[in-house]
């Protein structure tokens, strides 16, 4: 296991950008969970962020893809809505542990 961040490190609700080993990725933290994802999108395989740590729509409720607004649910990473309609951010494995977000080995 990895520690990627302190779980405070992520506001509640909100998103925060990492570069781990020679990977790029994001975690969600929303009602008291924490969901890592790939950065990178389905559609064009870019980056889903302009701005650092901004992977949310205005109102936090859905992962928003800043270049073409492909929305996916925080949970699932499932695209609804955009280009890559049905796709799937990737999934990251991870947990909570002692107020850290841990990644699990099979990422390394």
């Amino acid at each position: 296991m990895h520690i990627l961040c302190r779980l405070e490190d992520i506001a509640e609700p909100g998103s925060k950008g990492f570069k781990f080993k020679d990977k790029s990725l994001f975690a969600v933290r929303q009602r008291g969970q924490v969901f890592v994802y790939q950065n990178s999108c389905p559609h064009l395989g870019i980056e889903l962020n302009w701005q650092d740590d901004q992977f949310l729509d205005f109102d936090n409720s859905l992962i928003q893809c800043a270049t073409h607004g492909a929305l996916f649910i925080i949970e699932s990473g499932e695209c609804i809505a955009g280009p890559c309609h049905g796709k799937k951010l990737e999934f990251v494995a991870s947990k909570i542990e002692n107020g850290c977000v841990v990644l699990s080995d099979k990422l390394i």
